[in-house]
């Protein structure tokens, strides 16, 4: 079992441009601030979502980085 959100798996952010997947990042990225908040002030009820948030992270950065290397191809747009 995957851990993370499942709307961010791999095969689904393949599908997204560079400037959706910055989106997401920034989006994760405010996410953990507020868990991280929410665990210092002892009003955090599941931990597990830190581990998930972190690992999405993770994840972006990864499809990032393969694309910069060219590992990966960003989707292209049909033009008809």
């Amino acid at each position: 079992m995957a851990i993370g959100s499942k709307d961010l798996m791999p095969d689904q952010l393949d599908l997204l441009d560079d400037e959706r997947l910055a989106a997401e990042l920034t989006k994760a990225k405010e996410e953990l601030f507020n868990l991280r908040f929410a665990s210092a002030t002892g009003q955090l009820e599941s931990h597990g979502r830190l581990k998930a948030v972190r690992r999405d992270i993770a994840r972006i950065y990864t499809i990032l980085r393969e694309r910069e290397l060219g590992i990966r191809t960003a989707p292209t747009a049909n033009v008809e």
